[in-house]
């Protein structure tokens, strides 16, 4: 089962993606955590680049860029599902959309690229507002970070693709504790159902 995390920058994707890896982990299930972008690659390098102002791409490159260090690591996630692991990606797939989407790309164009990756069983939407990921990070952040109104887009992306089939969108202004719960009953059902 692939399961990604989604939702703007400081909703705790990254936290809860950990959260559920430790849960399902210690229940014996194989668990492969990965997180986009992935810097350790040679495209994650130039893409951590252009994020904090060394390149001057646009938003196309940017998204491409994004969707090529994904399918630099497709061997290592089918491979994975392959032996029946859970895979769990903070951030994947709608991350490139919603981005893409709200610099006025077409998202038809920004899925279709990224047809030929491994798509994920359950995608859960951490929602939170612009003005929750200021205050929970005040330096240090990049240029999407920085832009509110570009965030706004980026959430609203999010939410009309939460519409989708195989998606849940739940509240992230809430306890890290209450948000894991959340997610751990929404993931024992799905597997529950394979």
């Amino acid at each position: 089962m692939l399961i990604a995390f989604e939702g703007i920058d400081q909703s705790g994707k990254e936290t809860q993606a950990r959260l559920l890896g430790e849960r399902l982990s210690s229940t014996g299930r194989t668990v492969l955590m990965i997180s986009f972008p992935d810097y350790a690659t040679p495209i994650g390098t130039e893409l951590h680049r252009a994020l904090h102002g060394e390149r001057q791409y646009g938003p196309d490159v940017i998204q491409l860029l994004m969707i090529a260090n994904r399918y630099e690591r497709k061997p290592a996630i089918a491979a994975a599902l392959d032996r029946g692991a859970v895979v769990i990606a903070d951030r994947y797939l709608a991350s490139s959309v919603a981005y893409g989407e709200a610099q006025g790309l077409d998202p038809a164009w920004l899925f279709e690229a990224q047809r030929h990756l491994p798509q994920p069983d359950l995608t859960v939407m951490i929602d939170i507002s612009p003005a929750t990921a200021v205050a929970r990070k005040q330096a240090g952040r990049d240029r999407f970070e920085q832009d509110l109104p570009m965030l706004e887009r980026v959430r609203a992306s999010y939410r009309r693709q939460a519409a989708a089939p195989g998606w849940v969108a739940i509240g992230g202004e809430r306890a890290v504790t209450e948000v894991a719960a959340e997610v751990a009953t929404i993931v024992e059902r799905a597997l529950a159902r394979r």
